[in-house]
């Protein structure tokens, strides 16, 4: 091993303040969760706003760079050609940006809505019903993979234009923070970015890990408990460890690619043997009532609630605020590995295809899967909305899918999914973790790193699951995210700052490698 290629200072610092938030809520649950909490309200209901401006203005950002001149930059040396085909390349970006939380909440988001639905709208009603099945394509549309994006525009223009060998945000943020990337303050940096993805782990987990539990009850009758959670929990962290440890180009290039054919088939038959009409009409519907509707839907913040005349229905906060914090907890991560995978397309491409490619796969999962559990619930033929409320998510999860003909193996399917979703975020957050914690990469980080961080990712959450606080931490993955505004804000002057200091040798070629450009 190279001792000198190893940033021990943001290694151990990162370890540190895992253990230090952590251990509170170990040893002071209760105190823990109260501060945590409390924390969480105060975000949400003052500083709300503000993240639902940061998601529009990115959004805004993104699109000007894609369709301007700078578009047109080739993210590597001349006569560079991207490493994946595209079809490779967007399996990876969906697959780690999103995981196994698309399969969740792509299945019953909707019953949420339809029974609590924005704007003072009488639950269950009619008009719940439209928007019950629009607000799952918003909060996991556009503004949401804009935020995945931004930071793989300067981490990708500086790793693979400017040529510096160095995967981290402090790196990415050099233009504004200048000589202090190299001291505390950028330690400071890659530690909360690195704390945030640790954290949002547990939002994932607790998500994937308890599906898959009762996907294994569906076959063999055994009750979800916290043995076969854990069972569950380190299958998934050997496979993503092992993934991880043979590298991208192999494990995580692999598990992606059998995800995306596995979501091809269960999506597919849903729509061929399903209500296809139902769905077809539900989803054209639903992109007309979000296109109407964005900006409202956008910067929605219920700022007259409570007062004489008007109800308070908590929605911004319990949903499109919630969204837009969690999508920043996992925003650094998600933009290095996309910026790693992009080598050889140009700006535009990667900005362009993140955006259209991951929304695209969202919509496919909860126009299909979400509304064929929505067409269950309003013909009668399954109560959704009574398992959910009655015996809990994962149950109504499985039993939507369980209504299908040959539903035993549509459920192997989709757990098989769940399995693969949450390796490919790990394996890819592993990867990246290992890469923040070096002052250099050559090619892959060292894979002990990569193996290292694996391990790491899941530990938390499995102590957490045993000592019941796993709602606390995802909770302070919420609150983490807090300072990853200030973060995003820092990556887009940062990449504004570079591009107007290099625009001498724009046409120069000094730095600038345009895709029209003859080798």
């Amino acid at each position: 091993m190279n001792r000198n290629i190893m940033d021990w200072p943001t290694f151990f610092g990162a370890l540190f303040l895992l253990i230090a938030i952590a251990a509170p809520l170990v040893i002071i649950p209760e105190f823990g969760a109260a501060v945590v909490n409390a924390a969480n309200t105060f975000v949400s209901k003052n500083l709300g706003a503000l993240y639902l401006v940061i998601g529009m203005v990115l959004f805004i950002f993104l699109l000007y760079i894609a369709f301007s001149q700078y578009g047109r930059i080739v993210l590597g040396s001349r006569g560079v050609k991207p490493e994946f085909n595209t079809l490779t390349w967007a399996a990876m970006l969906f697959a780690a940006g999103i995981g196994s939380s698309v399969l969740y909440w792509g299945t019953i988001e909707w019953a949420y809505y339809f029974t609590g639905p924005p704007f003072g709208i009488e639950p269950e009603s009619a008009e719940a019903v439209t928007w019950a099945a629009t607000y799952g394509l918003f909060h996991w549309g556009p503004i949401a993979w804009a935020i995945y994006c931004l930071p793989a525009l300067p981490i990708a223009y500086f790793f693979y234009v400017r040529r510096r060998p160095v995967l981290k945000i402090s790196e990415a943020c050099r233009p504004v923070l200048k000589k202090y990337a190299d001291g505390p303050v950028g330690t400071i940096v890659d530690i909360l970015f690195m704390f945030g993805l640790l954290g949002g782990a547990g939002t994932t987990m607790a998500l994937a890990t308890p599906l898959i539990a009762e996907g294994v009850n569906y076959f063999t009758g055994i009750e979800p408990n916290m043995v076969v959670n854990t069972i569950v929990l380190m299958l998934c962290t050997i496979i993503f460890a092992v993934s991880s440890y043979t590298g991208l180009r192999r494990g995580i290039r692999w598990l992606s690619n059998i995800n995306l054919w596995l979501s091809f088939v269960l999506l597919g038959f849903i729509l061929i043997i399903g209500p296809t009409v139902f769905l077809g009409n539900t989803m054209v519907n639903s992109i007309g009532t979000l296109a109407d509707n964005f900006f409202k839907m956008s910067l929605w913040t219920e700022p007259f609630a409570g007062m004489d005349g008007f109800e308070e229905t908590g929605f911004p906060e319990s949903w499109t605020v919630f969204y837009w914090a969690w999508w920043l907890v996992y925003a650094p991560f998600v933009g290095l590995f996309v910026a790693r995978i992009s080598r050889g397309r140009t700006i535009r491409e990667m900005i362009v295809g993140t955006l259209v490619y991951g929304t695209i796969g969202c919509a496919l999962y909860f126009g299909i899967l979400g509304n064929y559990g929505l067409y269950l619930e309003l013909s009668g033929q399954y109560s959704v909305v009574d398992v959910l409320n009655n015996e809990g998510a994962p149950a109504a999860i499985i039993g939507t899918i369980a209504q299908l003909p040959g539903s035993a193996l549509f459920v192997a399917i989709f757990v098989i999914l769940a399995i693969i979703f949450l390796s490919t975020t790990f394996d890819s957050g592993s990867y990246i973790l290992a890469s923040v914690t070096q002052k250099e990469i050559d090619d892959e980080p060292e894979r002990w790193n990569r193996l290292f961080w694996a391990f790491v990712l899941a530990a938390p959450s499995l102590v957490l699951m045993y000592l019941g606080g796993l709602e606390t931490l995802q909770t302070a993955s919420i609150v983490g995210g807090f300072p990853l505004i200030f973060i995003m804000i820092m990556l887009v002057i940062s990449f504004t700052r570079a591009i107007k200091e290099d625009m001498p040798n724009t046409f120069g070629g000094k730095y600038f490698i345009y895709r029209e450009d003859k080798d």
